[in-house]
């Protein structure tokens, strides 16, 4: 009888959850249409392709379909980590992305903070525009740029090194060939191109801060560094935590348009710039291996599953507002 009641409250529960729901979508029908196109992106191009997850457990055939070629168990994982390739793109993608996240953190804040601090609006909108300009150069550009000044033969740096007598001729530096000057490269030329993208969110967040709160400080007689430090970061917390949590929840996905634009299949350089986006890229085109591609980047997607989870948890420990759930 206990089990009878206990059901029936459950079966009550869900209902009047439904009747809420429905009731809901009524009363804000034309905010859930808004919300509408949004949610079938992810569904389309986001949860439907994660069907494709049971190839990275098959021997794939194209001929035979994703239902019917053979299935071999974990072989294409044992295949990936049994080489020593693992550790060494595993490595790269770790490294290259916390290098990335750190220092795009702390120059969109810095240039966030420059720019708000700019009296003239004319300079501040010119300044912001040009800060911003680089995000929508493409890396390919990008690459012919870096090729420009790198180049061994015709590089500008090699050539204003040879102008100011600092090398002799046959004593260029060959950057193609160095593989430990590339993370510092790399990030770099990640500054130069989102920083000045990343500082609006951060703009956005100083614009935000009640103004009174400054003048108060001021006619206390704070300076304006100790208003930067006393007001605006601990303002900009919250937002930094959040959309460092964003930038942790892709710390397993190399930028492959980046890297492979300006480095390509250079193999003097996989020791410290090949990240799995890009190996599975080349192990896709030159070996052909649909399976061993998708096991690895399933294993790319949980691990970084997994670090988004412990991150948040620790987040929301140390500030709930700044979880993202």
């Amino acid at each position: 009888m206990n089990v009878a009641l206990s059901s029936n409250k459950a079966d009550s529960v869900v209902k009047k959850r439904k009747k809420s729901f429905l009731s809901d979508v009524k009363q804000n029908f034309y905010l859930y249409l808004l919300v509408l196109p949004g949610v079938l992106y992810f569904v389309i191009f986001k949860y439907l392709p994660m069907v494709g997850i049971i190839v990275a457990f098959q021997d794939f055939n194209t001929v035979k379909g994703l239902f019917k070629s053979k299935f071999v168990g974990l072989k294409n994982f044992e295949y990936f980590f049994t080489s020593k390739d693992w550790l060494v793109v595993t490595w790269n993608t770790l490294y290259l992305n916390l290098l990335f996240l750190i220092t795009g953190l702390f120059f969109s804040i810095l240039i966030a903070i420059v720019l708000s601090e700019i009296s003239s609006k004319y300079f501040k909108k010119v300044t912001q525009s040009l800060v911003i300009l680089p995000n929508f150069i493409s890396w390919t550009l990008v690459s012919m740029f870096v090729f420009a000044l790198l180049s061994t033969d015709v590089g500008l740096i090699n050539s204003v090194l040879k102008a100011l007598g600092f090398i002799q001729e046959g004593q260029e530096i060959n950057f193609y060939a160095n593989p430990s000057l590339w993370a510092g490269i790399l990030v770099v030329l990640k500054i130069w191109k989102t920083a000045g993208f990343g500082s609006v969110v951060y703009l956005a967040a100083i614009a935000g801060i009640d103004q009174e709160i400054y003048e108060a400080a001021k006619m206390d007689g704070a300076s304006r560094m100790q208003c930067i430090t006393k007001i605006t970061l601990p303002q900009l917390k919250t937002t930094a935590v959040l959309l460092t949590l964003f930038g942790i929840g892709g710390i397993f996905h190399g930028d492959l348009g980046m890297i492979y634009a300006i480095v390509g299949d250079n193999p003097y350089l996989y020791d410290t710039t090949d990240v799995i986006d890009t190996y599975v890229f080349r192990m896709l085109r030159q070996m052909n291996d649909m399976s061993m591609s998708t096991a690895i980047g399933l294993y790319q997607s949980f691990v970084g599953f997994i670090i988004v989870y412990i991150t948040n948890y620790l987040a929301k420990k140390y500030d709930s507002d700044s979880a993202i759930f």
